[in-house]
Parts: C-alpha cells; structure tokens; sequence
C-alpha cells in the first residue's frame, strides 16, 4: 500500500467516524461538534489547558463564573466581601445546590478542593495562592486569608471547579493524577453542579453530555444533547461541517474560511484571541537535553536568546503562515489586557544582527537543537514551527523539529513531565487577572513546590522580577500595579528576551448557520449557551 492510498484510507476512516456518529440516534435537539484535538482528562485539576477547562466546566462550576463578556459573575458563591485590606475574603455559598450524585454541596467542599488544586500532581497550583488559609464559617459561609493583600484572589477562580469531597475520597481520587498519566476514576468520570451531566467519554472517540435537570441555575440553550468528536484532520472537519453532520468544527483552517463563508449552510466566527503564542527556552538545565551543545547551555546567554528573536521573520509568519489572521506582539499578554503593552516593540527581523550576536556569545558557528511544538492545539501550530526551521538556519541554528499531539505534548514537557523540552512553542492566554496571571504563571522563578512558575516550562528566573510580581499581587491600586509590570516586563523581555513572542492568534469557528454560539476573546467554548433552530 501506497503513502497515497494510506492517507485516503485515514481520511476515510475519519469521514466514516463521524459519519456513523451522525447516524446514531439522536435527541430532538443534538448539538454535533468537532476539534482538532481530544478532551484527554475529566479531572479539573490535571490540565490547565483552555479547551479541557471549557469542557470540564459544562459539568463543574467554580464559586465564581465569567459571562459572556469575560466579566465576573456569582456561580456557586451567591456573593462575596473583602476586607478594606484586600486580606479576607468571605464567600457566601448557594444554598440548595446538590452534585449530579445527589449529594449537597457545602462548605466542606470548597475546603476539599482547595487543599486538592494545591496537591503535588495538580496543574492548577497557581489558582489558590499556597499561602491562602481556608476557614469553614459554617455549611454556607467560608472565608479565606492571605497573610498579603490579595485583591484579585478570584481573579482566575471561574475554571478553579469546585469536586465533591465525599465523591472524590470515595473514589480514591483525592491526588490528582497529571492528564498523562493512567487514568484515574476521575479522569474518565464527573461529578459536578453544573448545568450538564455527563453520559459518556471514550478518548479519542467521542463524549455526550446531557442536560442536568437538577440544576440550580435557568439554562440558556435549547439543547437535549451534546456530542464532542475529535477529528485532527481539517479537511475532514470542514467536510463534515458542510455535510451538515456537525453543527460547529473548531478550528476551521484558515484556507478554507473562504469556503465555509461560500457555502449555503455554514459560516466562519472569526474574532481577535487574548492568546499569545510564544517559544519558550530551557533557561535552568547545566546542559540541554536536546542539543549538540555539550557542556553548557546556551539559552543561559541573553545574547543567545535576542539572536533568536532577531532571526524570526514574524511578518512573513503573518502573511504566509497565518493568512492575515495574527497580530504580531512583543509580549506575552493580549494588549486588550495591559494599557502599557505599546511602549514595547518587537525587535526588528536581522539575521546578521542574530549571526553577530551569536558569534559575540561564542557560538560563531551556530548549534543544532530540537524544537518541540504540538500539532492539534493552537492555529497552524506545527506550520508556525516549520515556518520557523529555515528562518534559524539562515543564522546557522540547526532545528530538528519535533510536532506531537497535544495529548502527549502537554504531559511531557509541563510538571508532571519533568519539563522535558530544550526548545518549544505554546501559547497563553489570561482575562480577568491580565498581566499578573502571566506574569506569575510563567516569569516567577520555579521552586518545584507548586507555590511559583509552575508553567514557567523554560524555568527563568530573575530575584528582581520575582520580587516584582510578588509586589504587584497585592497592589491594589490600579495605575501602580501597571507601573511595576511594566518594570517587570521591561527586565524580562526588553533586557533579558525571556521568551519570544510571536502573535496573537484569531479565532476561526465554522459553525452551522442553524446554531448560534457565543464566541468569548478567552476562546473558551461553552456549549450551555448555544442555541439550534
């Protein structure tokens, strides 16, 4: 058999998944989507990825929500005080509100999963601060201290979901297992308040949802069923798409919006992202893992890394990779979200200048290294990264590109994976706490305790920028707080190129023009707000 017949027959196979998933019977109202990559874990706590957290939290809800506006709303706090100091925050719980099991949630719940998020194997350490104290008032009243100000404690808490203490010990959950791990009973099931409940999840197959009758909140949707359907391929999503035997495929590949836009059932959402995508440097080992550099690691030299960020030819990634649908940053926060992000530019595309400041930091020859980069998670991700190769080369930067699914991606080069990269390409996003989140997610020097950078893949590290983070955390006046992140922007990416960001990417979702969804700039998809005729 032929590479020709091979990738037909794969592409076949494809069509045919979804095609007999579409045939399968089906609810009055069945909402029929299709990714690029799969839902890998069910655990809210093993993978702080955007599209994971979004399903996850059609089943659980956090204290807090975001509306379709990203601003902050009550969900399973009805309301919530803070103290003149920023110091103590009292959350008032609904009352009434049972898990999918039938269990009532209570106080006792949110102390659980506030001592699990900050659990050794979680991904979302950084949600809680590690130094949050969590105080039961009583079944519906918990209140919580910060020995510093906090004021925007809740800032990240509408995807920290709230699991159901006596379900999860029941289970032998308690630990949270990484999203590349075996799986764990709660990685493959849910128990939630939300307002679906989950009817069954074969990864990398299909997961069905159904609408919860029990919840507490008025839905918005008119739906009887959700099916989600991974299919990597974009031509068979789009196929699909126009076939009518899916409602919405995400992403929908750039060369083919033109022909959604054309056709007579469907259509492109296209919008401006809050997500920067960025390459990341190994920055913490003595030596590479994946370089022909032995001895030494040359990501440690600035020089090394502004060489890097000088041979990127961002605008050629934006017309020829992108088709126009990017806009080229300097920093790694949407500038919807930091009022100071245009006082930094990019520095200008020069492979002499990269070659003069590789050789000035004594490699005048250059040096191989593998770059990693997934291939199922963000716009043109692996074309990015090819796109990327001969642009090194020019400056005598060997780069062996490495693309893998997400599913495996994700697992080996975050914590739990031993940050097992030299070299990689993944993007970020942040709403409510903007600048902070980025700055204490990926600049904060790693402890490897959870309590700072635990997504800081690259493992920068610079006392003067930590300090400053920890500053503008419990700053609570506005204009101050954007003064010290842009010092602390300054040090990192100005001074020292900590990463190199490349672009903000723009949200393409082909949809059936017999839905209507709602497309938030967080690219966070949440199908209880959908709609079908």
């Amino acid at each position: 058999m032929n590479l020709r017949t091979i990738i037909a027959s794969a592409a076949f196979a494809l069509a045919a998944s979804v095609a007999v998933t579409a045939a399968a019977p089906a609810y009055a109202n069945t909402f029929r989507f299709a990714t690029q990559g799969d839902l890998k874990s069910l655990d809210p706590y093993a993978l702080a990825e955007t599209f994971s957290l979004a399903m996850i939290g059609s089943v659980y809800e956090g204290l807090v929500a975001r509306d379709k506006d990203l601003k902050i709303v009550p969900a399973l706090a009805e309301s919530w005080d803070v103290s003149p100091d920023a110091r103590t925050w009292t959350f008032h719980l609904r009352k009434n509100v049972k898990f999918q099991n039938g269990e009532a949630f209570t106080a006792d719940d949110v102390l659980f999963s506030a001592d699990r998020v900050r659990s050794s194997g979680s991904d979302l350490k950084t949600r809680v601060p590690a130094n949050a104290v969590f105080k039961k008032i009583d079944d519906y009243t918990v209140e919580v201290t910060t020995p510093e100000p906090a004021p925007l404690l809740d800032a990240v808490w509408d995807t920290w979901y709230i699991v159901s203490k006596t379900w999860t010990e029941a289970h032998g959950a308690t630990d949270v297992a990484s999203a590349s791990a075996a799986p764990s009973y709660i990685s493959l099931n849910a128990n939630g308040t939300g307002p679906f409940i989950l009817q069954e999840h074969q990864p990398g197959v299909r997961t069905v949802w159904k609408p919860n009758p029990g919840w507490w909140g008025k839905p918005v949707h008119n739906l009887d069923e959700v099916v989600l359907t991974p299919i990597s391929s974009g031509a068979t999503r789009v196929a699909a798409l126009l076939s009518g035997e899916v409602d919405m495929i995400e992403p929908a590949p750039l060369q083919d919006v033109d022909r959604i836009n054309g056709s007579s059932n469907a259509k492109v959402l296209q919008g401006p992202e809050v997500r920067t995508i960025y390459l990341g440097f190994d920055q913490r080992r003595d030596e590479l893992k994946y370089s022909s550099v032995k001895g030494k690691n040359p990501f440690k030299d600035a020089r090394v890394r502004q060489a890097f960020y000088t041979a990127i030819d961002i605008e050629a990634i934006q017309k020829r990779v992108m088709r126009g649908a990017s806009v080229p940053t300097s920093l790694i926060v949407a500038k919807e979200l930091f009022p100071l992000a245009g006082e930094f530019k990019r520095p200008a595309y020069d492979p002499e200048a990269a070659r003069n400041l590789l050789k000035e930091a004594g490699y005048p020859d250059g040096f191989q290294v593998r770059l990693d980069c997934p291939n199922d998670r963000y716009v043109n991700d692996e074309r990015i990264c090819q796109s990327i190769v001969p642009m090194l080369a020019k400056v005598g930067i060997k780069a062996d590109l490495n693309a893998e699914p997400k599913a495996t991606y994700f697992g080996r080069i975050f914590a739990s994976g031993g940050y097992d990269t030299s070299f990689y390409l993944l993007g970020w996003q942040t709403n409510g706490s903007g600048s902070l989140g980025v700055l204490q997610d990926l600049y904060r020097c790693r402890d490897d305790k959870g309590n700072g950078g635990t997504s800081n893949v690259g493992g920068y590290c610079n006392p003067e920028v930590d300090a400053l983070i920890k500053q503008i955390g419990k700053e609570p006046d506005e204009a101050k707080r954007n003064e010290l992140i842009r010092q602390a922007f300054d040090i990192a990416q100005n001074k020292e190129a900590a990463y190199l960001p490349l672009h903000q990417q723009s949200l393409a979702w082909g949809v059936s023009k017999s839905v209507t969804v709602v497309q938030r700039a967080d690219n966070d998809f949440r199908f209880y707000w959908v709609t079908k005729n």
